[in-house]
């Protein structure tokens, strides 16, 4: 009797258990199939572009000063692992706290532009002019100005990725619903309530989307200054190992590097991404 009833509390349990795994399955294999659809295909390239490669440099016999196979740029980025991770870290240090700023000083910029008109038509021209300016002409006066190291990278990267802060918030801050605008001003509203209260809660898709933006050119800014600016072997970023390695025609080792940039470039970009999208819908929903 106790086997019968064991047997059927088995059953019992091995049946629920099932029903609970074909719901989680019924519920994720949406997502799972989202993100196949997103991951396969670049994966595949990938491997192809790869496979490819290696193909033409053994058949061609191509000389690995110019062009190596991922096989030695897979060797040589193992055989600096140690240097690239520090690099790794030292840029990503200096590209966030770019970006950082960039979204602080961006967004109090915006908002003096959005507040006085006579600011926004006096300052919003320097701020085109910043972006204009070829950021290789005024490296050598960061560096003169502010000396090697890596506040001056810092402050590379974050010349770099202000503008577009300025420019997004500024149009986010000005484009506020005109009816509201007019209840707030009926209201007796002060310029300071205005802007916390109605055009900074207004202008936060405009500030996800100009740190989209502003994220990637931080990379690259902190990058461009480690070739002025770095520190150089005691403390070495990808952009003053990326230099070495060309100078020294380490094709090999300036593949690794390269490859290591452009992975914190899109290891910085998926994460304001994901944090803009969760940003952005709890806006909505709100």
């Amino acid at each position: 009797m106790e086997s019968v009833r064991y047997c059927y509390r088995s059953q019992t349990l091995s049946k629920d258990g099932f029903k609970r795994f074909a719901r989680w399955y019924i519920s994720w294999m949406p997502t799972v199939k989202r993100l196949l659809a997103a991951t396969l295909p670049p994966i595949l390239l990938f491997a192809a572009v790869t496979a490819v490669w290696q193909i033409v440099v053994e058949v061609r016999d191509i000389p690995g000063y110019l062009l190596p196979g991922p096989l030695a740029v897979a060797k040589a980025a193992w055989t600096k692992r140690e240097q690239l991770g520090g690099a790794f870290g030292l840029t990503a240090a200096a590209a966030l706290c770019g970006f950082g700023l960039s979204l602080a000083v961006g967004t109090l910029i915006a908002a003096a532009f959005s507040t006085w008109r006579l600011v926004r038509a006096s300052g919003y021209p320097y701020a085109i002019f910043l972006q204009t300016v070829p950021i290789v002409a005024i490296a050598p006066l960061i560096v003169i100005w502010f000396g090697y190291g890596f506040g001056s990278v810092v402050i590379v990267s974050f010349i770099i990725s202000l503008f577009p802060v300025i420019t997004n918030m500024t149009t986010g801050l000005t484009k506020v619903d005109r009816d509201l605008l007019d209840l707030f001003q009926l209201h007796n509203a002060t310029r300071w309530q205005i802007l916390f209260k109605l055009r900074l809660p207004s202008s936060v898709p405009y500030l996800v989307t100009g740190a989209r933006i502003s994220c990637g050119m931080a990379v690259v800014g902190a990058i461009v200054g480690e070739f002025f600016a770095g520190l150089g072997s005691t403390r070495a970023g990808l952009g003053y190992l990326i230099s070495r390695a060309g100078d020294q025609t380490n094709t090999a080792e300036l593949f690794a590097a390269v490859i290591a940039s452009t992975l914190l470039g899109i290891l910085v970009f998926t994460t304001v991404n994901l944090a803009g999208a969760t940003i952005l819908s709890r806006w909505y929903h709100a």
